[in-house]
């Protein structure tokens, strides 16, 4: 008998004694069969590395000590991870983003002194700048207040798309359409009404950008 299997065979008795149970209950408890676990405790037979990991979670032990290892007796529980969705993508390469301001709040957009450095988007993002969201009034587009809103610059807009519109030196949020002699910015927000302009009012009126991605934070 070599010393490796005697190791084996005397460590698994001092477990079963540890343990106090019948080999009929160690069996039951690792999967291992009853007359398998008699040929181990004989010295008849080394411990396969499948067989050996099933009686040392069912013992309770390290399978390195069972092995007949020069390691402490109790097994190492791994440490609770929290469970991550089935659903989690990997993350995508990132670049960094210049952040002008905050949306809404007089005319932050394009201006040297209202830069707020830098934020990351994922690489795919076609963002020439972001903004920071101030108020309610698109909640229904999933839009919080503080989110970060990703801008590509252009002077028009599609119908239905969200842009960041500046209105006589303020900028706001909102959904565009436009009509043969009127635009309307819509709230994704039924306790705030549409924005129309017509007329005169079409001069102090003008698209920035469109809103190509936003971040939350995680509520």
């Amino acid at each position: 008998m070599s010393e490796k299997v005697s190791t084996f065979a005397k460590r698994l008795r001092e477990g079963l004694s540890i343990k106090n149970i019948s080999q009929t209950a160690l069996s039951t408890l690792s999967g291992v069969s009853k007359s398998s676990i008699s040929r181990y405790l004989k010295g008849d037979w080394e411990g396969k590395q499948d067989a050996v990991y099933a009686l040392a979670k069912a013992l309770e032990v390290s399978e390195a000590w069972l092995m007949g290892y020069d390691v402490p007796m109790e097994r190492v529980q791994p440490e609770k991870t929290a469970s991550l969705p089935l659903n989690l993508l990997p993350l995508p390469s990132m670049k960094k983003v210049p952040l002008l301001g905050t949306i809404a709040c007089g005319e932050p957009i394009l201006a040297e002194e209202n830069f707020d450095g830098y934020v990351e988007a994922p690489s795919g993002v076609e963002a020439d700048f972001s903004l920071r969201c101030h108020g309610d009034s698109m909640i229904n587009a999933r839009i919080m207040d503080g989110d970060l809103v990703f801008i590509r610059q252009q002077p028009d807009v599609d119908n239905g798309d969200i842009a960041a519109v500046l209105i006589d030196g303020e900028a706001t949020l909102k959904r565009v359409y436009k009509y043969e002699n009127q635009i309307i910015l819509q709230p994704e927000n039924p306790k705030y009404a549409p924005m129309v302009f017509s007329g005169e009012a079409l001069l102090d009126f003008r698209i920035i950008g469109k809103a190509v991605a936003f971040l939350s934070a995680v509520r």
